[in-house]
């Protein structure tokens, strides 16, 4: 599988300060992202969630690794019975009233290749659902479509 990390990279209507709370508050992200049962963006936190073809699900399994308000928020991600684990980051970079979100998903390629599910190409249509319509539409329009 393809090494080269996976970058999403959008240009959000939103202060990084919104966007910094829409990434970061639980509540904030089960309107975009996933509905999870806990979040804390703090270093060492972990927390799982379950996502995917309801005939097949898949529980992640992720880890904070580091923290830096309003600017990154990085967590592994691994997935339960799959022997890879990878890294998301979220990078916030202000540009006047806006802000530019670049995510970049490290190491999907130690992902199982017997597992199509786990093809470098569902992550990288997977982010550009959820950041450049998902958290974009909440951002801009309140509300995902």
């Amino acid at each position: 599988m393809d090494p080269k990390p996976i970058v999403v990279e959008r240009l959000l209507n939103a202060d990084v300060a919104t966007v910094w709370k829409a990434i970061t508050d639980r509540d904030e992200m089960a309107k975009w992202y996933f509905d999870l049962a806990e979040f804390q963006a703090r270093v060492g936190f972990t927390f799982q969630f379950t996502a995917g073809d309801p005939a097949k699900p898949y529980v992640h399994y992720c880890k904070i690794t580091e923290v830096v308000p309003e600017k990154k928020l990085s967590y592994t991600w691994r997935f339960e019975g799959d022997p890879g684990v990878s890294l998301v980051s979220f990078g916030l970079f202000k540009q006047g009233d806006q802000t530019r979100i670049v995510l970049t998903h490290t190491g999907v390629e130690t992902f199982s290749p017997d597992d199509p599910a786990l093809d470098r190409m569902n992550f990288v249509g997977g982010w550009e659902q959820i950041i450049a319509v998902n958290l974009k539409s909440y951002l801009e329009g309140g509300k995902v479509s």
